[in-house]
């Protein structure tokens, strides 16, 4: 059974360790780190300096296998946007990212009250994308892409959200 927890530093170890190459790691943190390969201690440097930053661990009887940030973009505390969303390289496909995004939904909407979740996903993460509408979000247009220059291309951004309202509804469409 999937559990959520606190973000404890020697999780980056496990964490970090999923990401097999430098395309799979700037897919997953886009320009957040200075170097590949990462170390456990920057990924504890870059968290522990973040304001309104929530960093869970998802676990199993085998250990971890999961990890997201959650935090609040704007002062109104009215929206969540997640992101660093990975799974265990060796549990992908068995719906363990799905498992961990509804426990974090469950949390933004019935703990915290926000009104929306988003969350922005990299044109070329297609299995990603597919996890994010598996749970309900859906792609919602912007005035300005966002766009990253990684490994001397150019990464653009699709923007996701689900509102509270929409997940309510799925909840209770899924239980008939």
């Amino acid at each position: 059974m999937l559990h959520m927890r606190p973000y404890q530093p020697e999780d980056a170890e496990h964490i970090l360790s999923w990401i097999k190459n430098e395309y799979a790691f700037r897919q997953w943190s886009a320009d957040r780190y200075e170097r590949y390969p990462a170390m456990p201690e920057d990924m504890n440097r870059l968290y522990a300096g973040a304001k309104d930053f929530y960093p869970m661990t998802a676990y199993d009887e085998s250990g971890v296998v999961g990890h997201l940030t959650m935090r609040f973009p704007t002062d109104e505390k009215n929206e969540l946007r997640f992101g660093f969303v990975i799974v265990d390289d060796a549990k992908r496909g068995c719906g363990y990212g799905k498992d961990m995004l509804n426990m974090a939904l469950f949390y933004a909407f019935c703990v915290a009250r926000v009104d929306r979740v988003s969350l922005a996903v990299f044109e070329n993460n297609e299995a990603a994308y597919g996890c994010y509408r598996s749970a309900g979000f859906r792609e919602v247009e912007v005035e300005e892409t966002e766009a990253y220059h990684v490994m001397g291309e150019t990464w653009n951004c699709r923007e996701m959200q689900l509102q509270q309202d929409e997940w309510r509804m799925r909840l209770w469409s899924s239980s008939k």
